[in-house]
């Protein structure tokens, strides 16, 4: 199955917003690990794409704060702060789980089959070490879980939070191996096929806290 968590026809896309989905990608995936120094000229090389459309991409990633400017034309993925995080479990828990009781009333057979095969390739990708894979999957399991919501705005605001945390998880990837790494995916899909929202919901809370606690232990060794 294609890895692009984005699987709308590219050719329909316009140039800069390709550059600006690949430069995101980058960022959401820790491809660009949190601190890391980059240069303007390094991504246009790395994105095969010119120097404005990369510019307007990073603009855009600084106003969603998962970019910072370092000055030199050199930007970096900022570090989580416990703060950072503490707020990040705070929002999450206020919408993820919203989201999933909408998506409760929304979902058909078909669509909890699909999560049910993307959770089947996340596990697999656990079991055989595969980092990228593990990411990918895993963001791809709650985004397309999230959009069964109909829920648009509250979708989006997720998606920014991600964004926000989705370097680190690659940092407590390599700290704590993919075979450490837990989930409430089964539970949750369990409970959204006996329409049983309120348990969905409950189960998708618990998924966020524990992998926002193992973000929280390896960034406040770092």
């Amino acid at each position: 199955m294609k890895d692009d968590v984005n699987l709308t026809n590219e050719s329909k896309i316009p140039a800069h917003e390709t550059v600006y989905r690949k430069l995101r990608d980058l960022v959401l995936f820790g491809e660009i690990a949190p601190g890391q120094a980059v240069t303007i000229q390094g991504l246009t090389d790395q994105l095969d794409a010119g120097v404005t459309p990369v510019r307007e991409a990073i603009r855009r990633l600084i106003a969603e704060g998962a970019l910072d400017f370092m000055g030199n034309r050199r930007v970096c993925v900022p570090y989580l702060s416990v703060q950072n995080v503490n707020e990040l479990i705070f929002a999450r828990q206020a919408i993820e789980p919203q989201l999933i009781l909408l998506a409760t009333q929304q979902a058909t057979s078909e669509d909890l089959d699909h999560l049910c095969q993307i959770d089947t390739e996340l596990d697999q990708a656990i079991k055989i070490g595969d980092v990228t894979a593990y990411l990918r999957r895993n963001y791809r399991f709650h985004k397309s879980l999230y959009e069964l919501s109909k829920a648009p705005i509250l979708v989006s605001i997720a998606d920014g939070l991600w964004l926000r945390f989705g370097p680190s998880l690659r940092v407590v990837c390599g700290r704590l191996g993919t075979l450490n790494l837990t989930d409430q995916h089964k539970e949750t899909l369990s409970a959204m096929r006996a329409g049983d929202a309120e348990k969905a919901a409950r189960a998708i809370r618990e998924d966020v806290i524990q992998g926002m606690e193992q973000v929280r232990h390896v960034m406040t060794q770092t």
